[in-house]
């Protein structure tokens, strides 16, 4: 038994590993400098697409923390997701500015309502599509980064002039 579970965390820590080094093994990743004081940087490397198929795909980054809310009231972070221009090379970056405050709706809970953990966003942003290159956001420590892949269809819905 011990040694399966031994075993086991063996196998999990090494899978951890594989995709943690896909990230930092991205043959473009090197122009991107490490994240400065106060922040951490996340890479996203998409799944490869050819490149006249990166037209119907969109990339939306969402940015946040898990934070403890009432179950009634939205509560979004005040901070904003910027595109940045890596100097002498022409590559985009996304770093996360603004204040750290968190804006709320105002309604009152219902009493004895507890506190729920939810992960709390700013507002994300959505990029086009490209495999080629890793998507690198830099945002404050304790932040996390998630993101999720937007597909078109291949038809398009024609309009009838009015």
């Amino acid at each position: 038994m011990r040694g399966t579970l031994t075993i086991l965390l063996a196998a999990g820590l090494v899978l951890l590993g594989v995709s943690a080094c896909v990230a930092a093994e991205h043959p473009e990743l090197k122009p991107f400098p490490t994240a400065g004081p106060g922040k951490e940087r996340f890479v996203i490397v998409l799944p490869h697409k050819e490149r006249r198929d990166d037209e119907a795909f969109r990339v939306e980054i969402v940015v946040g923390r898990e934070m403890f809310t009432d179950s009634v009231n939205l509560v979004r972070l005040g901070n904003s997701i910027e595109a940045r221009t890596l100097q002498g090379w022409g590559y985009t970056y996304y770093e996360v500015t603004g204040p750290s405050t968190t804006m709320s709706t105002m309604m009152a809970p219902p009493p004895g309502s507890a506190q729920v953990k939810r992960f709390v966003t700013a507002p994300p942003l959505h990029i086009a599509y490209n495999s080629r290159l890793p998507v690198v956001v830099y945002v404050p420590y304790g932040y996390q980064v998630r993101y999720r892949i937007w597909e078109a269809p291949e038809t398009f819905e024609k309009v009838q002039q009015g």
